[in-house]
This record gives structure tokens, sequence and C-alpha cells, in this order.
């Protein structure tokens, strides 16, 4: 299967990238470089979108609308047939997460000032209301009406959109250093999160106890080198939105493909020469972008050797596909 390189891609580390709901070939990429670009993966570059600081999250709503957060604070709506930006409404703290649910047709931000908020963008004010948070909101997923919301000192809360007042689930957890990513499976049941050190746990919704017998967490994103162990945090993960395996993306610069009912891996792509910060499934599946880019794991240092951000579009094959 044959990789292609996106033409002008960020100048700085990218935060995310997210392909379109309704088109496998649109997708958004945000970065610290303090654009969102919006991408037709057969040709070019469509548009770009600025904010004011480093934009730490995007996603789209449907085909031509999308949104973006960061540092800035603020939550813009991004016109991609006008090409224009507005300003819906802002965070007291920066952004660290966007997902758009379609469910309530609304967008829904995550924040450091230890909220989570919700967007109508159709309305005249856009800002519908606040959910506060125990922690600051480091990532969140949504699938269905089921939110999860990975926050500091490990903490997780699952709850469903539409009753926002109530906690299903709080847990700690199951992996003991910082959540560096989150991704809920495309079947409803669960999610996978991972880890700074090198370690995915996945996770399921029904509390019942023969369900949550099934849960476990795993080690991968490591190397033996000279006989010292290497660790690497896991940046992103993503589920096949057909086949419900899912991806897994390091500072190691690898991409692997785990079935996580068998718990096996299916395959790991060759190793890229700069980490992998963010990587998507296209709505169907028959591409991956992954997003490589210096991810600051060895400082300023680091920074002297790290080659410039860049964007590949994977052509998939079967080999994300369960195994009979």
């Amino acid at each position: 299967m044959t990789d292609s390189l996106l033409q002008s891609a960020p100048f700085d580390s990218i935060s995310q990238v997210r392909y379109s709901p309704v088109n496998p070939n649109h997708l958004l990429a945000s970065s610290w470089d303090t654009t969102v670009r919006f991408y037709d993966t057969t040709s070019e570059q469509k548009a770009k979108f600025d904010h004011r600081a480093a934009v730490l999250s995007c996603c789209f709503g449907d085909g031509t609308n999308a949104y973006s957060g960061g540092l800035d604070c603020t939550v813009r709506h991004l016109g991609l047939e006008t090409e224009k930006s507005a300003n819906l409404g802002a965070h007291d703290d920066s952004i660290s997460s966007l997902v758009w649910s379609s469910e309530k047709n609304a967008l829904i931000s995550g924040s450091w000032d230890l909220s989570v908020r919700f967007w109508d963008p159709r309305a005249q004010s856009a800002h519908q209301s606040t959910e506060k948070m125990p922690e600051r909101v480091y990532n969140m997923d949504l699938v269905g009406n089921m939110l999860v919301v990975a926050m500091a000192s490990r903490l997780v809360r699952i709850y469903d959109t539409r009753k926002m007042d109530t906690v299903l689930h709080e847990r700690d957890s199951s992996l003991k250093y910082l959540t560096r990513s989150l991704a809920c499976m495309t079947d409803g049941q669960g999610y996978a999160m991972a880890s700074t050190e090198g370690r995915i746990a996945v996770e399921y919704f029904d509390p019942s106890p023969a369900m949550q017998e099934k849960k476990y967490a795993f080690k991968c994103h490591r190397q033996t080198i000279d006989g010292v162990d290497h660790v690497w945090p896991v940046n992103a993960l993503a589920f096949h939105p057909i086949h419900n395996t899912f991806a897994s993306a390091g500072s190691d610069g690898i991409v692997s493909i785990w079935d996580h009912k068998v718990k096996k891996r299916l395959r790991q792509y060759s190793k890229f020469s700069n980490p992998v910060s963010s990587i998507a499934f296209n709505c169907d599946g028959t591409s991956m972008a992954i997003a490589t880019c210096y991810t600051w794991d060895d400082g300023e240092a680091g920074m002297r050797t790290a080659e410039r951000p860049a964007i590949t579009i994977k052509k998939l094959g079967d080999e994300v596909k369960p195994r009979a």
C-alpha cells in the first residue's frame, strides 16, 4: 500500500489530525504554529485558519463546519466553504479537547479551567452550559451519548450527554502515569486510554462484574537497546470505523494496529523518523492520517535534530481487519 505526504504541512508540532465524518478525503490539522489547516488529501491545502496562540484541538461538525481551540482559550467556528472563522466563546484557561456530538448537534469543549462546556453554533448565544470538573481536562472522546473525560490526577469520568448533571461512573485510570490519549470503541462498548509510560488500558462502560473482568492493560511502544529498556509515550489512539480494531502511535515513531478482543497486534508499520503525535482513520476506513513531528520528549536538545513536521496519508488494506 502506498503512503503519500501532504503538501504544506504545519511549520510547528501538530497537535491533532481529524477526518471529516462524511468526506473520506477531507482532513483538519491543528498545530502549535497557531493554525488549523483544512486539506483535500487527494490534492492540496484548501484553507488555513489562524488563532492567536497554539491550537491544541480541532474537530468537524459536519462536512462544511469545523471547530478549534487551544492556548488562546477561544472556541472558534471554522466555515470550510467560506474560509471564515468566528469566535463562539471562551474558556478561562486553555482548551485541550473538542468533540462534536451528532446526537445533540452540539460542540463539547474540555479545558484546563476544570470545566466541560456545551455549545450550539446555530444559537444567537452559542454557549449552552458549563459542567464543573474536579480536575483539569486533558482528553475527551464520545461515542453515541457516552462521553469519556480524562483528567489530571489520572481521574476518568463517564457521562451520558443527555443528563450531564449525573456522573455515570468515576474511575481512577488503571495506568499509573499521566493520561496521554483516549479513544472510544466504534461499537460503543468502551474505550482505550494510554499513558506517557508505554501502556494502553482497554476499559468497558458496562459496570457489571462480567464486563469489568474483561478490562486489561498491556505494555507497548517499548524497545530494549543495548540492554537498556526504552519506554515512549503513547501519544494517540484511534478506532477503525468499520472493524473496531484500533491504532496506537508513540514517540518511538511507530504506529501499530491492535485487535483488543483477542489481545493481539495485527500490524506494526515501518518506523517514522519523527515521533507520531496524532492519528485518525477516515470515515470509510480506507486511509489513516499520521502526523509526525517533534513532541518535546527530549526537551530543547532534541529539537535541534528533529525533522520538519509532516502528515502522511497511509492507504489501508486487510491488516486493519480482525483475523478469523
